[in-house]
Formats: C-alpha cells, sequence, structure tokens
C-alpha cells in the first residue's frame, strides 16, 4: 500500500491512548517475532544478517566517525547496531543509547551486551536526552492492524520525536514496495517525497534520499536543524 502524501486525518501526531494503543500493538507484535525466531535478524523481521548490515550502512550515512559522538537506536530490537557498530568501528568513541518498546528485546539485547558502560539499553518510546544522531531500523515499516491514516499519525510522532532527540540529524528506512509474498494492508510503502517533504517543511531538516542499495526501500537522512 503507498501513500504519496500525508492524509489530511493523520496530519497531527498522536497522544494518549491512542498513542499507547498502537504502541502496545507494535510491542506484542515483535515480541511474538522474538519468541517464535530468537535474537536473530528474523526475530526484528529481516531476512539475514547481510541484508540487516546492508541497512546499518545506509542508516549510519548520516554520522561522522572522524570524532567521538553519541547515538540514538529507535527500535532497537537485540542490539544487532551496537554490535555492527562495535565490528566495524572499533577505534570510535560512540556513546549507545538503545531504545525499544518491547521489554523482552531490552532483555535479550542488555544480555547481549553486558559489561560495556558506552552501551545501555531501555524499554520505552523515546528518550528525553539528545544525542548527536538517532537512527531507526524498520520500525515505520510493519503497521499491525492499523489503518493507513493511524500508521501515518505514529510515523509523524515518531519522526517528531527522532527530530526533537537528535542534535545532528537522524536517519530512518522506509520500504517503497512490498515483497511479493507480503500479507495485504500489514506492511506501510509511502512514496520518498511523502516524508521528505514532511523533514524539510515541518521539521527543517535537510534531506538526501538513499535508494540505490538494491532493495526494494529507501534510506532518508535528515540533517541540521
Amino acid at each position: 500500500m503507498t501513500s504519496g502524501a500525508i492524509r489530511n486525518d493523520a496530519a497531527n501526531p498522536l497522544a494518549g491512548p491512542a498513542l499507547d494503543a498502537v504502541c502496545g500493538r507494535v510491542a506484542a507484535y515483535y515480541a511474538a517475532r522474538l519468541a517464535r525466531h530468537g535474537a536473530g535478524p528474523r526475530g526484528v523481521d529481516w531476512s539475514c544478517t547481510a541484508t540487516q548490515w546492508l541497512r546499518f550502512v545506509q542508516l549510519l550515512k548520516i554520522c561522522t566517525f572522524d570524532a567521538p559522538f553519541s547515538l540514538i537506536d529507535l527500535g532497537c530490537g537485540y542490539g544487532a547496531l551496537a554490535a555492527f557498530l562495535a565490528e566495524r568501528y572499533p577505534g570510535v568513541s560512540i556513546d549507545y543509547l538503545g531504545i525499544d518498546l518491547a521489554p523482552a528485546m531490552v532483555q535479550r539485547a542488555r544480555r547481549r551486551h553486558r559489561g560495556k558502560p558506552a552501551i545501555r539499553f531501555v524499554v520505552g518510546r523515546n528518550s528525553p536526552r539528545q544525542a548527536d544522531y538517532t537512527v531507526a531500523s524498520g520500525i515505520m515499516n510493519v503497521m499491525p492492524g492499523c489503518p493507513v491514516p493511524l500508521w501515518e499519525s505514529f510515523v509523524r510522532t515518531m519522526l517528531f520525536d527522532m527530530h526533537r532527540m537528535s542534535r545532528r540529524g537522524f536517519a530512518v528506512n522506509f520500504l517503497a514496495m512490498p515483497p511479493p509474498d507480503a500479507p495485504p494492508d500489514m506492511l506501510y510503502c509511502p512514496a520518498p517525497a511523502t516524508w521528505s517533504r514532511f523533514c524539510q517543511e515541518e521539521l527543517g531538516r535537510s534531506v538526501e534520499i538513499l535508494d540505490n542499495y538494491g532493495m526494494r526501500e529507501f534510506t532518508l537522512l535528515a540533517r541540521g536543524r
């Protein structure tokens, strides 16, 4: 299902019980995936480690690695991005905070990265603290039981949060088209202009769209303020 513009009835961010209900659905969906597939790519709805890491490469193009920085990983799952950073950038000092709605995910992430003081995980939807950058991999794609207008209000809320939490920039990926075997009305596939325009006009960010990395998706990089 493709959306080319933000619908009028989804123009405002979610709040209160409506937001809590959507967050509850998302947390339950991913907790079920984790219980079924374990702490691996399929446990967070990705097909394999190679494609999961390819997404990380795109998202991290928002960051500058020539100096220490802080990073919020929104929808961190079992901590795969933290492991990727440790392997790819062992000499860079990164103050990492992972946030996830599902307590079971955070429990797995803490266990995996036990004893690493620069890597922390919390249960929640956002953080009161700011970081240099915020990234989100996959959290806007699956809309479990939500109609598109409601989901777009949720996406808007999450982008507002990412903007607020990020001093230098944020990055998020979206599906451009569903896989052939995808359940109908389960995946959210907006046109790139939809949220690019939102980040430029309403958040005052400079936007770059990455869509040439061989997958049915795109990555939005939002810089500046």
